[in-house]
C-alpha cells in the first residue's frame, strides 16, 4: 500500500509563466490554496484533495494537477494550476 501526501499547494498562474526556470513569483500567482487529502479518489483516477475553494485531482508522484475546480468552476482558458515546489513557497 502507498502513501500519498496528505497535503499540497496549488498555485494558479497565467499559462505563460509556466515553463520559465525560475521558480513563479508572488506577483505572478493569481490564487493559491493548500488542498488536503479527502481520502476518496477523483474521476480521474487519483487522489481528491481540497480546500479553500479548490477541489483536486493531483497525481502525488509526478506532483501533476489532474483536474481542478476553483469555487465550484473550471479554470478560464489561459490559467494553469500546478502543485508548488517548496522553492515556490
Amino acid at each position: 500500500m502507498s502513501t500519498h501526501p496528505q497535503r499540497f499547494e496549488i498555485l494558479v498562474l497565467p499559462e505563460h509563466v509556466v515553463g520559465h526556470e525560475d521558480a513563479p513569483t508572488a506577483q505572478d500567482v493569481i490564487r493559491s490554496a493548500v488542498v488536503e487529502a479527502t481520502g476518496e479518489w477523483g474521476a480521474s483516477g487519483y487522489p481528491r484533495y481540497e480546500g479553500q475553494g479548490m477541489v483536486a485531482d493531483i497525481d502525488p508522484e509526478t506532483r501533476t494537477v489532474e483536474a481542478l475546480l476553483v469555487d465550484g468552476s473550471e479554470l478560464d482558458y489561459g490559467l494553469t494550476a500546478r502543485v508548488a515546489r517548496a522553492a515556490d513557497r
